[in-house]
C-alpha cells in the first residue's frame, strides 16, 4: 500500500517537474500550452514527445559553442560586410528603396546587402542540376556543399562523380548533410567521398535515429558555394524525386532554387564555413578566395541572405516575412508546402490583406503529411475572411517556398511557413530585390495557379462541423508538427 502510495505521489512529481521544464524552456504560448494539454492528458507518451522533439535546445553548451566560434567568424570579416551593405544601401535601386526597413533589419543581423549580383531562377530539379552540374565541373579552387536530402540514386551519384574528379584535380571539396534527411548515404557512399578525399561531415550526428531528440534539429539548408562567386540555393534537394519527366509514374514535384554570381554570395560561404567549423570539430581556415571581391560583369541585381536556426538570437526568417508581408503595397504571392503559419504570420497576413493588398497563397491540395495537411487546412478561413485567395495545386506536389511582392522582391529559400522552419531547423532564404527576377517568378506562380484550384469562400465557410473537427484538433497540436 505504502510502495503505491510511493509510486503515485512520485508519478505526480514528476508530471509537475516536466510541466514547470514547459513553462520555463517555451517562450511561445501556443507551443506552451500544446505541450502540456499533450502531457496533462497523456503522461507517459507527452513526456516522451517533450524530451524528444519539444525541449529547447538553444541553450545547449553544443550549440553555444556553435554560436561562440560563429561570433569569431564574424569579427573577422565583420569589416566588408557593413562596407557592402552601406554602399549597397544609399546608392541601391528602386526595388531596394522600397524595401529599406527589411533590409536594414537584415543588416542588423550582420547580413550584407550585396550589389551587382547575377541572378538566375531555377524551375524544378530538371533546370538546376544542369547549372549545378556545369558549376561544379568549372570549379577551380573549392567547392561547398550543405543539404538537407542527398540521397544514394542518379543524380546523387553524378554530383559524388564531379567531386571524386576536382578533388583529384586539387580542388578542395569540402561536403556536409544532415545526418537524418540524408540517412540513405550515411555509410558506403559517405565513406568513398572520405576515400577519395572528399572531407564530409554529418551535421550533428545521429547514433539511433528512431530515439535522438536531434532529429528535430535539422541542417534544412541546400546550399553549394564553388570558388567563393557562385552559390545556389533553394528547395530543391540531391534526390531524383526532383527531376520531372525521368518516370512517367513519378509524381510530378514541382519547386524552385536559384543561382547566385556574385558578393550575394558572401553570406552563404559564411553560413556554411560556421556550419563546418561546427560539424568538423576544427576550424576552417579564412582564405581571400573563400569570399568574392568582384562583381558580375552580367548582373545588377541586389542580394540579401536571411538565415537562422536554434542557434540564432532571434527568428531572423520569421522576422524577415513578418516585415515583407506588412509592406507590401498591392500584391503578395506566396507558395508554401507546408503552411502553418502561427498567429504571428497569420496576423499579419490578415492585417495586410484587409488593408486591401491582393494576397495569393499556393498550396498543396494534399501535403505529404495528414496531420500537417489538416492542421493547415484550420488557418484557411481566417485568411479567406480576410480576402485573401488561396489556391491547392492539383498537378503534383509543390514543394517550393517563395514569395513575391509588389514585382520588386524575390524570395526563394529553404524556409518553410511553419514553426519547424521558423525555430528547429537550420534554414536560409534568399532576398532578392529586383524587378526582373520578381516578374520571372510571379509569372511561374500565376503558370502555377493553371494547375490549381481556387477555394471558394464560401463554401469553405459551409463545411460541416464535422469535417471542421479533426483540423481543429490538428492545429492545437500545430507547434509539435
Amino acid at each position: 500500500m505504502h510502495l503505491d502510495i510511493l509510486i503515485g505521489t512520485a508519478y505526480i512529481l514528476l508530471i509537475i517537474f516536466v510541466c514547470l521544464r514547459i513553462l520555463y524552456d517555451i517562450q511561445s504560448t501556443t507551443k506552451t500550452f500544446a505541450y502540456l494539454l499533450v502531457v496533462v492528458f497523456m503522461p507517459v507518451i507527452g513526456m516522451v514527445i517533450y524530451f524528444a522533439v519539444g525541449a529547447n535546445y538553444r541553450k545547449n553548451k553544443l550549440y553555444s559553442k556553435k554560436i561562440i566560434n560563429d561570433h569569431h567568424l564574424l569579427e573577422e570579416i565583420r569589416e566588408k560586410i557593413v562596407h557592402e551593405s552601406e554602399k549597397s544601401l544609399d546608392s541601391g535601386e528602386h526595388e531596394v528603396k522600397s524595401h529599406k526597413k527589411l533590409a536594414r533589419m537584415l543588416m542588423n543581423d550582420n547580413s550584407p546587402l550585396t550589389g551587382n549580383n547575377e541572378v538566375k531562377l531555377l524551375l524544378n530539379g530538371e533546370n538546376k542540376f544542369p547549372e549545378v552540374l556545369q558549376a561544379l565541373k568549372d570549379a577551380k579552387h573549392h567547392i561547398h556543399m550543405e543539404y538537407y536530402i542527398f540521397e544514394d540514386d542518379n543524380i546523387g551519384n553524378q554530383v559524388k562523380e564531379i567531386l571524386v574528379q576536382k578533388v583529384a584535380e586539387g580542388v578542395k571539396v569540402r561536403f556536409i548533410y544532415d545526418d537524418f534527411g540524408s540517412r540513405s548515404i550515411r555509410k558506403k557512399f559517405v565513406d568513398d567521398l572520405n576515400a577519395a578525399g572528399v572531407e564530409a561531415y554529418p551535421f550533428y550526428k545521429i547514433l539511433f535515429i528512431a530515439l535522438s531528440n536531434r532529429t528535430n534539429y535539422r541542417d534544412h539548408r541546400k546550399i553549394i558555394v564553388i570558388d567563393g562567386c557562385t552559390g545556389f540555393v533553394g528547395g530543391i534537394n540531391v534526390s531524383d524525386r526532383y527531376i520531372n519527366g525521368i518516370d512517367k509514374k513519378q509524381l510530378f514535384w514541382r519547386d524552385t532554387h536559384v543561382r547566385i554570381d556574385g558578393p550575394g554570395v558572401y553570406y552563404l560561404q559564411y553560413l556554411f564555413i560556421c556550419d563546418w567549423n561546427f560539424c568538423a570539430g576544427r576550424k576552417m581556415p579564412i582564405l581571400p578566395d573563400y569570399f568574392c571581391s568582384t562583381p558580375s560583369k552580367h548582373g545588377k541585381a541586389i542580394v540579401q541572405i536571411a538565415a537562422s536556426g536554434p542557434d540564432s538570437d532571434t527568428p531572423t526568417i520569421m522576422f524577415s516575412l513578418m516585415e515583407t508581408i506588412g509592406m507590401a503595397q498591392d500584391e503578395l504571392l506566396i507558395t508554401s508546402p507546408y503552411f502553418i503559419p502561427g498567429e504571428s504570420i497569420l496576423d499579419a497576413l490578415r492585417v495586410t490583406a484587409l488593408s486591401g493588398v491582393k494576397i495569393k497563397l499556393l498550396v498543396p491540395d494534399v501535403s505529404d503529411s495528414a496531420l500537417v495537411n489538416a492542421a493547415a487546412r484550420s488557418y484557411y478561413g481566417e485568411i479567406l475572411d480576410a480576402g485573401a485567395e488561396i489556391y491547392l495545386y492539383k498537378k503534383g506536389f509543390v514543394h517550393a517556398k517563395t514569395m513575391v511582392a509588389d514585382g520588386q522582391l524575390a524570395i526563394i529559400g529553404t524556409a518553410n511557413m511553419d514553426h519547424r522552419s521558423f525555430e528547429l531547423n537550420f534554414e536560409v532564404n534568399s532576398m532578392i530585390y529586383d524587378t526582373k527576377i520578381a516578374q520571372q517568378l510571379r509569372d511561374a506562380f500565376y503558370d502555377d495557379i493553371k494547375d490549381a484550384i481556387k477555394i471558394n469562400p464560401k463554401t469553405w465557410a459551409k463545411r460541416t462541423l464535422f469535417k471542421q473537427l479533426p483540423e481543429k484538433l490538428c492545429r492545437l497540436l500545430s507547434p509539435l508538427l
